[in-house]
């Protein structure tokens, strides 16, 4: 099966990598011009910090929004380009070619799903990372000076901002499968309602929710909707319940210097959450409805 899966994958590494070279690039190229042309004061409270300290301070505060940015645009975009899986063979009557291949309709859409919703969010990580170094040396050589981003400890920057990166890959395929039930419902009701798909399961999750609620007195629906988004957004980080925060009383070479147990405790308290029924019944309905869309697919092939 592994040997099915990676043509597979390298099909959508073809048809997807200038709009992923594009949701990487158009957002830094967005981010530097600012910092090279325009005009941007500091709060009051940064400009009070010493050199090294603020070229600290504004070095991380760069690497890291950056990393979030870039993971949460292209996560976004994937669960949207996933949602569309179901039609995309069909429009064109594609399906047709990939049958006379020796891969099967479980492979063909277990792929994409593997492709879009994790490695591709994962090298978005890593993407981040990287354009978040840039636009640091840009930040730091702004306001303080090329030599004190030179002069930053970035030892324990990259050992902080590692393991963060880290627990956030090591966290997301947990995330995605919290998730995976409604992914699996976007991308049967756009199977079966096709443009109309994805509004459809909108209004019916959310007026069913209000229905039931109101009418019925039953908040479950709700409650499970709410309840996978916040074990999802834990899965990547938080579910200690603790974090690491920069502050006057906490130099940021301390608080990077316990960030890799800090992550390591974090992603124990994420697959502890995990082992709850909550999460084997989220693994059994998405089972069932990649079930139900390979016999759609099958069907309409």
């Amino acid at each position: 099966m592994f040997n099915h899966l990676v043509p597979l994958m390298q099909r959508e590494w073809l048809q997807h990598r200038l709009a992923w070279a594009l949701l990487v690039l158009i957002p830094l190229g967005l981010a530097a011009l600012p910092l090279m042309v325009g005009q941007i004061d500091l709060s009051v409270d940064l400009a009070e910090h010493s050199g090294s300290d603020l070229a600290a301070i504004l070095g991380l505060i760069a690497i890291l929004a950056t990393t979030a940015v870039i993971f949460l645009l292209v996560w976004v975009t994937s669960v949207f380009i996933t949602s569309s899986l179901a039609r995309r063979d069909h429009a064109d009557r594609s399906v047709e070619f990939w049958l006379s291949l020796p891969t099967g309709h479980s492979e063909s859409l277990l792929a994409p799903l593997l492709v879009h919703l994790i490695l591709v969010p994962a090298a978005a990580l890593l993407a981040g990372l990287l354009g978040g170094l840039l636009l640091s040396a840009l930040t730091v050589t702004r306001f303080v000076g090329i030599g004190e981003w030179f002069a930053l400890p970035w030892s324990s920057i990259f050992t902080g901002v590692l393991s963060l990166v880290a627990r956030v890959a090591a966290g997301l395929p947990l995330a995605t499968m919290w998730l995976m039930p409604l992914i699996l419902l976007a991308i049967l009701a756009n199977a079966l309602f096709r443009r109309w798909g994805l509004p459809v399961l909108a209004v019916a999750l959310g007026l069913g929710s209000v229905v039931l609620e109101k009418l019925f007195g039953q908040p479950l629906m709700g409650q499970t909707l709410a309840h996978l988004a916040q074990s999802a957004g834990l899965s990547l980080a938080g579910a200690s319940g603790q974090g690491v925060s920069l502050n006057d009383k906490t130099p940021p070479a301390e608080a990077l210097a316990g960030m890799p147990a800090w992550a390591l405790h974090d992603f124990g308290a994420a697959l502890q959450a995990a082992a709850s029924p909550w999460f084997g019944v989220a693994l059994l309905v998405s089972v069932g409805l990649f079930g139900v869309l390979v016999l759609w697919r099958q069907r309409g092939a």
